[in-house]
Protein backbone atom coordinates (compact mmCIF):
# COMPACT_ATOMS: atom_id res chain seq x y z
CA UNK A 1 0.00 0.00 0.00
CA UNK A 2 1.20 3.56 -0.41
CA UNK A 3 1.39 5.59 2.04
CA UNK A 4 0.11 9.07 0.09
CA UNK A 5 -2.66 10.80 1.32
CA UNK A 6 -4.72 13.72 -0.66
CA UNK A 7 -7.33 16.21 0.54
CA UNK A 8 -9.96 16.45 -1.70
CA UNK A 9 -11.42 20.24 -2.23
CA UNK A 10 -14.71 19.38 -3.03
CA UNK A 11 -17.84 21.65 -1.97
CA UNK A 12 -21.34 20.71 -1.68
CA UNK A 13 -24.86 22.83 -2.55
CA UNK A 14 -25.54 23.14 1.42
CA UNK A 15 -24.81 26.71 2.95
CA UNK A 16 -23.76 24.87 5.80
CA UNK A 17 -21.54 22.04 3.99
CA UNK A 18 -18.17 23.63 3.64
CA UNK A 19 -14.68 22.53 2.91
CA UNK A 20 -12.86 22.77 5.93
CA UNK A 21 -8.40 22.05 5.56
CA UNK A 22 -7.49 19.37 8.02
CA UNK A 23 -4.88 20.32 10.03
CA UNK A 24 -4.02 16.45 11.44
CA UNK A 25 -3.74 16.07 7.40
CA UNK A 26 -2.45 19.08 6.44
CA UNK A 27 0.82 19.58 8.50
CA UNK A 28 2.07 16.62 7.24
CA UNK A 29 1.39 16.79 3.60
CA UNK A 30 3.74 18.51 1.00
CA UNK A 31 2.93 21.47 -0.90
CA UNK A 32 4.00 18.94 -4.26
CA UNK A 33 1.46 17.00 -5.39
CA UNK A 34 1.03 13.58 -3.53
CA UNK A 35 3.69 10.93 -4.57
CA UNK A 36 4.45 7.67 -3.26
CA UNK A 37 6.40 7.32 0.10
CA UNK A 38 9.89 5.98 -0.69
CA UNK A 39 11.13 2.80 1.65
CA UNK A 40 14.15 5.11 3.07
CA UNK A 41 11.16 7.12 4.32
CA UNK A 42 9.75 4.43 6.31
CA UNK A 43 11.44 5.86 9.74
CA UNK A 44 10.31 9.17 8.81
CA UNK A 45 6.46 7.65 7.94
CA UNK A 46 6.64 5.62 11.08
CA UNK A 47 7.40 9.25 12.97
CA UNK A 48 4.68 10.86 11.57
CA UNK A 49 2.22 8.31 12.05
CA UNK A 50 3.26 7.71 15.80
CA UNK A 51 2.78 11.29 16.18
CA UNK A 52 -0.98 11.25 14.46
CA UNK A 53 -1.82 8.65 16.68
CA UNK A 54 -1.26 10.63 19.75
CA UNK A 55 -2.91 13.68 18.55
CA UNK A 56 -5.98 11.20 17.37
CA UNK A 57 -6.05 9.96 20.97
CA UNK A 58 -5.49 12.73 22.80
CA UNK A 59 -9.39 13.94 23.76
CA UNK A 60 -9.86 10.37 25.07
CA UNK A 61 -6.63 10.57 27.13
CA UNK A 62 -8.25 13.85 28.33
CA UNK A 63 -11.18 12.05 29.27
CA UNK A 64 -13.50 14.57 26.92
CA UNK A 65 -13.90 12.79 23.48
CA UNK A 66 -16.93 13.18 21.33
CA UNK A 67 -17.31 10.46 18.21
CA UNK A 68 -20.41 10.81 16.27
CA UNK A 69 -20.98 8.24 14.21
CA UNK A 70 -22.93 8.06 10.34
CA UNK A 71 -23.30 4.33 10.57
CA UNK A 72 -21.17 1.18 9.79
CA UNK A 73 -23.89 0.35 6.69
CA UNK A 74 -24.66 4.17 5.87
CA UNK A 75 -23.57 5.06 2.37
CA UNK A 76 -25.28 8.28 1.50
CA UNK A 77 -23.41 11.04 0.78
CA UNK A 78 -25.97 13.63 1.84
CA UNK A 79 -26.64 11.99 4.92
CA UNK A 80 -23.13 11.36 5.79
CA UNK A 81 -22.42 14.79 4.87
CA UNK A 82 -24.97 16.28 7.23
CA UNK A 83 -23.81 14.37 10.10
CA UNK A 84 -20.25 15.11 9.62
CA UNK A 85 -20.98 18.66 9.12
CA UNK A 86 -22.89 18.56 12.74
CA UNK A 87 -20.07 17.04 14.37
CA UNK A 88 -17.59 19.42 13.20
CA UNK A 89 -19.81 22.36 14.07
CA UNK A 90 -21.84 21.29 16.87
CA UNK A 91 -18.47 20.38 19.42
CA UNK A 92 -17.67 17.40 18.91
CA UNK A 93 -13.84 15.63 18.59
CA UNK A 94 -14.18 13.05 16.20
CA UNK A 95 -16.39 11.94 13.54
CA UNK A 96 -16.78 7.77 12.62
CA UNK A 97 -17.98 6.96 8.89
CA UNK A 98 -18.38 3.83 6.91
CA UNK A 99 -15.21 2.44 5.71
CA UNK A 100 -15.31 3.77 2.26
CA UNK A 101 -12.62 5.65 0.45
CA UNK A 102 -14.71 8.58 -0.82
CA UNK A 103 -16.44 8.85 1.96
CA UNK A 104 -12.97 9.66 3.71
CA UNK A 105 -12.46 11.92 1.05
CA UNK A 106 -15.57 13.68 1.37
CA UNK A 107 -15.20 13.56 5.26
CA UNK A 108 -11.99 15.00 5.01
CA UNK A 109 -12.93 18.13 2.75
CA UNK A 110 -16.01 18.83 5.69
CA UNK A 111 -14.59 18.88 8.63
CA UNK A 112 -10.49 19.13 10.66
CA UNK A 113 -12.01 16.57 13.24
CA UNK A 114 -9.93 13.23 12.97
CA UNK A 115 -11.92 10.54 10.97
CA UNK A 116 -12.99 7.19 12.05
CA UNK A 117 -13.99 4.51 9.67
CA UNK A 118 -15.90 1.40 10.68
CA UNK A 119 -15.97 -1.81 9.30
CA UNK A 120 -15.81 -5.88 10.36
CA UNK A 121 -13.33 -6.51 7.09
CA UNK A 122 -9.68 -5.76 8.14
CA UNK A 123 -8.57 -5.90 4.69
CA UNK A 124 -10.78 -2.68 3.51
CA UNK A 125 -8.88 -0.37 5.96
CA UNK A 126 -6.29 0.17 4.06
CA UNK A 127 -7.70 2.07 1.00
CA UNK A 128 -9.50 4.40 3.99
CA UNK A 129 -6.31 5.09 5.39
CA UNK A 130 -5.04 5.54 2.50
CA UNK A 131 -7.63 8.35 1.57
CA UNK A 132 -7.41 10.09 4.81
CA UNK A 133 -8.74 7.71 7.84
CA UNK A 134 -6.76 8.39 11.08
CA UNK A 135 -8.36 5.73 12.87
CA UNK A 136 -10.22 2.41 12.27
CA UNK A 137 -12.99 1.00 13.88
CA UNK A 138 -14.09 -3.02 14.79
CA UNK A 139 -17.97 -2.21 15.72
CA UNK A 140 -21.39 -0.68 14.77
CA UNK A 141 -22.47 -4.00 14.75
CA UNK A 142 -26.26 -2.82 14.55
CA UNK A 143 -26.57 -3.50 11.35
CA UNK A 144 -25.36 -6.89 11.56
CA UNK A 145 -27.90 -7.74 14.65
CA UNK A 146 -30.93 -6.63 12.66
CA UNK A 147 -29.67 -10.12 10.41
CA UNK A 148 -29.10 -11.98 12.95
CA UNK A 149 -25.63 -12.16 12.99
CA UNK A 150 -23.83 -12.11 16.25
CA UNK A 151 -19.94 -11.74 16.54
CA UNK A 152 -18.25 -14.31 19.21
CA UNK A 153 -15.33 -13.27 21.12
CA UNK A 154 -12.87 -15.33 18.89
CA UNK A 155 -14.25 -13.65 15.81
CA UNK A 156 -13.67 -10.17 17.33
CA UNK A 157 -10.20 -10.92 18.66
CA UNK A 158 -9.09 -12.54 15.27
CA UNK A 159 -10.49 -9.04 13.30
CA UNK A 160 -8.12 -6.72 15.79
CA UNK A 161 -5.40 -9.37 15.32
CA UNK A 162 -5.87 -9.13 11.61
CA UNK A 163 -6.06 -5.10 11.76
CA UNK A 164 -3.33 -4.88 13.41
CA UNK A 165 -1.29 -6.65 11.37
CA UNK A 166 -2.00 -4.93 8.26
CA UNK A 167 -2.52 -1.32 10.04
CA UNK A 168 0.17 -1.75 13.29
CA UNK A 169 0.80 2.49 13.54
CA UNK A 170 -2.82 3.38 13.01
CA UNK A 171 -5.20 3.96 15.55
CA UNK A 172 -7.58 1.25 16.79
CA UNK A 173 -10.60 0.94 18.42
CA UNK A 174 -13.02 -2.07 19.00
CA UNK A 175 -16.13 -2.59 20.22
CA UNK A 176 -17.22 -5.03 22.78
CA UNK A 177 -20.42 -7.02 21.89
CA UNK A 178 -23.30 -6.70 24.27
CA UNK A 179 -24.58 -10.03 23.44
CA UNK A 180 -21.75 -10.99 25.39
CA UNK A 181 -22.52 -11.48 29.49
CA UNK A 182 -21.23 -8.18 31.62
CA UNK A 183 -18.63 -10.93 32.69
CA UNK A 184 -17.14 -11.78 29.21
CA UNK A 185 -17.00 -8.25 27.87
CA UNK A 186 -14.63 -7.49 30.49
CA UNK A 187 -12.71 -10.82 29.66
CA UNK A 188 -12.94 -9.37 26.12
CA UNK A 189 -11.55 -6.02 26.81
CA UNK A 190 -8.65 -7.63 28.46
CA UNK A 191 -7.49 -9.68 25.91
CA UNK A 192 -7.84 -7.14 23.13
CA UNK A 193 -5.99 -4.52 25.23
CA UNK A 194 -2.98 -7.25 25.55
CA UNK A 195 -3.23 -7.65 21.52
CA UNK A 196 -2.21 -3.67 21.69
CA UNK A 197 -6.10 -2.37 20.65
CA UNK A 198 -5.77 1.49 21.72
CA UNK A 199 -9.68 1.98 22.70
CA UNK A 200 -12.13 -0.02 24.18
CA UNK A 201 -16.03 0.77 22.82
CA UNK A 202 -19.25 -0.77 24.75
CA UNK A 203 -22.45 -0.59 23.00
CA UNK A 204 -26.08 -1.49 24.53
CA UNK A 205 -28.71 0.69 23.17
CA UNK A 206 -30.03 -1.75 21.24
CA UNK A 207 -30.56 -4.61 23.70
CA UNK A 208 -32.24 -1.84 26.22
CA UNK A 209 -36.38 -1.73 26.39
CA UNK A 210 -37.21 1.94 28.74
CA UNK A 211 -40.99 1.09 30.51
CA UNK A 212 -40.62 4.62 30.59
CA UNK A 213 -40.62 8.27 28.99
CA UNK A 214 -38.67 11.17 29.84
CA UNK A 215 -35.24 11.36 31.61
CA UNK A 216 -36.15 8.17 33.13
CA UNK A 217 -36.48 6.27 29.77
CA UNK A 218 -32.98 7.76 28.70
CA UNK A 219 -31.74 6.65 31.73
CA UNK A 220 -32.98 3.29 31.06
CA UNK A 221 -31.88 2.81 27.79
CA UNK A 222 -28.61 3.92 28.59
CA UNK A 223 -27.90 1.34 31.36
CA UNK A 224 -26.52 -1.50 29.60
CA UNK A 225 -23.71 0.58 27.82
CA UNK A 226 -23.26 2.76 31.03
CA UNK A 227 -22.67 -0.66 33.20
CA UNK A 228 -20.14 -1.90 31.05
CA UNK A 229 -18.00 1.33 30.68
CA UNK A 230 -18.62 1.04 34.50
CA UNK A 231 -16.46 -2.97 34.48
CA UNK A 232 -14.41 -2.56 31.43
CA UNK A 233 -13.01 1.00 32.46
CA UNK A 234 -12.27 -0.74 35.80
CA UNK A 235 -10.31 -3.77 34.51
CA UNK A 236 -7.81 -2.33 31.64
CA UNK A 237 -5.54 0.80 31.48
CA UNK A 238 -6.66 1.98 27.75
CA UNK A 239 -9.64 4.74 27.53
CA UNK A 240 -12.92 3.04 26.90
CA UNK A 241 -15.69 5.06 24.86
CA UNK A 242 -19.18 4.60 26.16
CA UNK A 243 -21.69 4.27 22.97
CA UNK A 244 -25.04 3.30 21.64
CA UNK A 245 -28.85 4.95 23.62
CA UNK A 246 -26.74 7.71 25.06
CA UNK A 247 -27.98 11.36 24.90
CA UNK A 248 -27.37 14.61 26.07
CA UNK A 249 -28.60 13.36 29.91
CA UNK A 250 -26.72 10.35 30.31
CA UNK A 251 -23.31 11.06 28.06
CA UNK A 252 -21.74 12.96 31.87
CA UNK A 253 -22.78 9.76 33.42
CA UNK A 254 -20.26 7.34 31.03
CA UNK A 255 -17.45 9.85 32.10
CA UNK A 256 -18.40 9.16 35.46
CA UNK A 257 -19.02 5.79 34.67
CA UNK A 258 -14.85 5.19 33.63
CA UNK A 259 -15.42 6.29 30.12
CA UNK A 260 -12.69 8.35 28.62
CA UNK A 261 -14.89 9.48 25.68
CA UNK A 262 -18.57 8.85 24.27
CA UNK A 263 -19.75 7.70 20.47
CA UNK A 264 -23.67 8.99 19.37
CA UNK A 265 -24.89 7.32 16.22
CA UNK A 266 -28.36 7.33 15.99
CA UNK A 267 -29.58 10.32 18.29
CA UNK A 268 -28.01 12.45 15.32
CA UNK A 269 -27.98 10.43 12.24
CA UNK A 270 -31.56 10.02 12.30
CA UNK A 271 -32.53 13.50 12.04
CA UNK A 272 -33.87 14.62 9.06
CA UNK A 273 -32.24 18.53 9.58
CA UNK A 274 -28.89 19.35 9.75
CA UNK A 275 -29.79 22.43 12.16
CA UNK A 276 -31.34 19.78 14.27
CA UNK A 277 -28.44 17.54 14.06
CA UNK A 278 -25.70 20.59 14.85
CA UNK A 279 -27.97 21.41 17.80
CA UNK A 280 -28.19 17.73 19.13
CA UNK A 281 -24.51 17.40 19.28
CA UNK A 282 -23.72 20.92 20.78
CA UNK A 283 -26.70 19.97 23.46
CA UNK A 284 -24.14 16.41 24.08
CA UNK A 285 -21.12 18.38 23.68
CA UNK A 286 -22.01 21.16 26.15
CA UNK A 287 -23.00 18.53 28.51
CA UNK A 288 -19.40 16.88 28.38
CA UNK A 289 -17.94 20.01 28.44
CA UNK A 290 -19.55 20.64 31.65
CA UNK A 291 -18.82 17.39 33.30
CA UNK A 292 -14.92 17.70 32.05
CA UNK A 293 -14.80 20.79 33.43
CA UNK A 294 -15.69 19.49 36.79
CA UNK A 295 -13.54 16.58 36.63
CA UNK A 296 -10.53 19.17 36.48
CA UNK A 297 -11.38 21.17 38.90
CA UNK A 298 -11.20 18.13 41.16
CA UNK A 299 -7.99 16.87 39.35
CA UNK A 300 -6.43 20.39 39.92
CA UNK A 301 -7.45 19.99 43.85
CA UNK A 302 -6.59 16.93 44.52
CA UNK A 303 -3.09 18.10 42.62
CA UNK A 304 -2.90 21.37 45.32
CA UNK A 305 -3.56 18.88 48.04
CA UNK A 306 -0.90 17.03 47.56
CA UNK A 307 1.41 19.87 46.90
Amino acid sequence: MQASICVPTSSTSHSLLKPISNPLLGHSLPSKPCLPLKRRASFTTKAVLSTTKETVLKDFHERRALKIISGLQNFDKENVASVITAAEQGGATHVDIACDPELVKLAIGLTSLPVCVSSVDPAAFPAAVEAGALMVEIGNYDSFYEMGVIFTPEQILNLAKQTKSILPSVALSVTVPHTLSLPDQVKLAEMLEQEGVDIIQTEGGKCSNPSQSGVLGLIEKASPTLAAAYSISRAVNIPVMCSSGLSAVTAPMAITAGAAGVGVGSAVNKLNDVVAMIAEVRSISDSLGASAGTSRRATSEEKTLKL
